[in-house]
């Protein structure tokens, strides 16, 4: 499931665009919204099992995300539970936070369920 299935989208005809716009031939832009995630608050994290796992040369958030989910278009899971966006932001020795199981884990970032 992507990210982005349920981010919105916005209109965006602001003036500081319009030379943008009309470089492009258009009247308006459509943007995805900057998106408001879930917080993680220690109750929610309790909801899952959290294994570890601590990062060592070679890792990428997309090869855990397909070793511990079987499909590593959810590493974006792995990123937003760690509070790390991407790769540059972990270092060796760092321990890394798999929470499972995956669809829980992703049905609540998408609904707070």
């Amino acid at each position: 499931m992507s990210r982005y299935n349920s981010s919105k989208k916005g209109i965006n005809d602001n003036e500081f665009y319009e030379e943008f716009r009309e470089d492009r031939n258009v009247k308006r832009l459509e943007q995805y919204r900057t998106p408001v995630y879930p917080r993680l608050t220690p109750a929610v994290r309790k909801r899952f099992t959290t294994k570890r796992h601590i990062w060592k040369l070679g890792d990428s958030l997309w090869k855990l995300a397909a070793k511990h989910y079987g499909d590593p278009n959810l590493w974006w899971v792995l990123a937003w539970y760690n509070k790390k966006p991407t790769e540059s932001h972990f270092s060796v020795g760092d321990t890394v936070y798999i929470p499972t199981p995956a669809e829980e884990v992703v049905a609540f970032f998408h609904y707070g369920a």
